[in-house]
């Protein structure tokens, strides 16, 4: 059991510092870098030791705090497409993480997170929650049930029953998400922290694919490699890549590199963005990436064969080299329709990348933008492609808006200010649990004397 006596003195040492805490992030799956919730669990970790906490990792992965697998039929292969894992509970595990620290966090609200809710409570640690998995994550994954009304508010309410009304404080990356949790009746305090983005994403010294193109120009002419799209007479689309091709085969117009990030399934909507930039002005000249793995990897890549005149590269890339990818880009497109914050535009962002958002009530992305240019309805393939368009052709205000959005970034989502947040959400989540608890103290001497 912690030392509650020691904890009294938390807020500050005899020289006024507050002292460091000990925390446990308990995380269904910690290893898997392809995965953003566990991305975020161990930059916050990581940013957590810097500041000179002590941080204890639980779950699959963990590297001192490990647990298995938890298999479950059918649900485990569809949360795998989704670089999602179950961790099996074990209060082994627990107890040793638990034992001396001063609050524990739980990122998910299945039964690893629920069963250690119930060790650290019996252990008498205080217990805080984040809120990471929208439920329309889990119904544009699970097929037909997306149209199935009041699904979406079903959940809520199960996740809540689960662990969440259990729990006093609760982390939520994005206002969107909080006004959604408090729609649905949570009656925890909210702390809206973001996720913040690592320092090692900034803007970058080098040119960006255009500007690479345009160099190269000037010691010889650059020929993109031009193809015609698979099928192209078999529907309008694939006519205007077919015809954007022809006009542009054998040019040396400079290359325009479009990146995107995300789960490749329905709601993150990358076949829109195929999709506009098959109807852009400029399909020939763009350079397509879109990084990251799920369920509709092969349907993508189908479809960019068939649309796209250029080369789409549609595949998982390591998260360390997803700095130098983003800074040798030209523009970030982020199509997804739903997102409790997204770190992937975060990261654009802070990158220097202006970025085109998706303009949908169920995402967080929306708040990152800074002019109307950056966003466009949502799913609508003709409106994201008018903007694209409108940043190819438009070179200086894509700069200047570029370093704008850096520094926004930097000033409002910098991961060093998230952590001192979260931080100070877990100190008061600490002091409630000592005042709900030190009263019963003499409160049991009192009756055990009256008795005696």
């Amino acid at each position: 059991m912690p030392d509650f006596q020691r904890d009294a003195t938390l807020g500050a040492t005899p020289h006024g510092a507050k002292q460091p805490l000990t925390i446990a992030l308990v995380v269904d799956s910690v290893g898997n870098r392809g995965n953003g919730t566990s991305n975020s669990a161990l930059q916050y970790a990581r940013e957590l030791r810097r500041q000179g906490h002590r941080v204890r990792l639980v779950g699959v992965g963990a590297p001192d705090y490990p647990v298995a697998v938890h298999h479950l039929p059918f649900v485990s292969w569809l949360a795998a497409k989704q670089q999602m894992q179950f961790a099996a509970p074990d209060d082994a595990v627990f107890r040793r993480a638990f034992q001396g620290a001063d609050v524990v966090h739980i990122y998910m609200p299945f039964k690893f997170g629920r069963r250690a809710l119930a060790l650290a409570r019996s252990m008498g640690v205080p217990v805080t929650a984040g809120f990471h998995l929208q439920p329309e994550n889990v119904t544009y994954s699970a097929g037909p049930l997306r149209y199935v009304p009041g699904v979406p508010s079903l959940i809520y309410r199960l996740f809540d029953f689960w662990l969440y009304r259990h729990i006093g404080h609760i982390h939520a990356p994005s206002e969107m998400i909080a006004s959604q949790l408090r729609a649905h009746g949570y009656g925890a305090k909210l702390h809206v922290i973001s996720n913040g983005y690592s320092s090692r994403f900034h803007p970058g010294d080098g040119a960006s694919g255009e500007e690479a193109s345009r160099k190269a120009d000037n010691d010889e002419p650059v020929v993109r490699e031009s193809r015609p799209p698979k099928f192209p007479f078999f529907n309008r689309l694939g006519l205007r890549a077919m015809l954007s091709a022809t006009r542009n085969a054998g040019g040396s117009r400079p290359v325009f590199r479009i990146i995107a990030s995300g789960r490749l399934s329905h709601e993150k909507d990358h076949e829109t963005l195929i999709r506009a930039v098959a109807l852009s002005r400029h399909a020939d000249r763009i350079d397509l990436t879109i990084c990251g793995t799920g369920p509709l990897r092969h349907h993508l890549r189908r479809l960019a064969r068939r649309l796209l005149p250029g080369p789409a590269h549609i595949g998982f890339h390591r998260n360390d080299d997803m700095p130098d990818l983003l800074r040798s880009a030209d523009l970030l497109v982020h199509p997804s329709i739903v997102d409790i914050e997204s770190l992937s535009v975060l990261e654009g962002i802070a990158s220097g990348l202006v970025p085109v958002i998706a303009d949908s009530p169920l995402s967080a992305a929306g708040q990152f933008s800074l002019t109307d240019a950056s966003l466009f309805p949502a799913r609508n393939a003709r409106a994201l492609a008018r903007r694209i368009d409108w940043w190819i052709e438009h070179p200086a205000q894509r700069s200047e808006w570029g370093r704008r959005y850096a520094r926004e970034a930097r000033e409002r989502y910098g991961l060093p200010d998230c952590v001192r947040q979260f931080v100070a959400m877990e100190r008061e989540a600490i002091a409630d649990a000592q005042k709900t608890r030190q009263p019963a103290v003499p409160g049991r001497r009192l009756l055990s004397l009256l008795q005696s």
